[in-house]
């Protein structure tokens, strides 16, 4: 890991009509399109800044997961995370003011159980997203065996 602090820097484009491009600065990554959310009258098929952030929460619950995982020798196949993040007006300012996570972690037979749960809320309790956000995070696991 790169010493702290980094910085994470995007670019957003735009006009008055269509989608916003978004692109890393400094990373080879590749643009994304990004309108407002159908709640706002934006497009179904396009990503918005409201999809995108329990999208970053899902992706960083199960990136922290593996790397926890990994530090404890914690065997796995793979795991699904959907979140449902609400946003809400609270106090006269709209804000997302929950999110409902529901994790499902699949492993091989004879898996202890409590560890594989105690993993996922260590993963929980360090993911970068979850730890930044206002609203409160709820997480909801099942362990799978197969």
């Amino acid at each position: 890991m790169h010493p702290l602090p980094h910085h994470y820097k995007v670019e957003s484009s735009g006009g008055p009509f269509g989608n916003l491009i978004v692109k890393g600065i400094e990373e080879d990554l590749p643009p994304i399109e990004v309108n407002a959310p159908v709640q706002y009258g934006g497009p179904k098929n396009t990503w918005s800044p409201e999809t995108l952030l329990p999208a970053a929460l899902s992706s960083c619950l199960i990136l922290t997961f593996d790397s926890v995982a990994e530090a404890s020798h914690f065997k796995w196949h793979r795991i699904e995370c959907q979140v449902d993040g609400t946003l809400d007006r609270k106090d006269g300012v709209r804000y997302f003011v929950y999110f409902a996570m529901k994790a499902k972690l699949f492993v091989p037979q004879g898996t202890d159980k409590q560890k594989a749960q105690k993993l996922l809320r260590k993963a929980e309790e360090n993911c970068l997203i979850t730890q930044s956000l206002k609203g409160v995070v709820l997480l909801e696991t099942e362990i799978i065996e197969e």
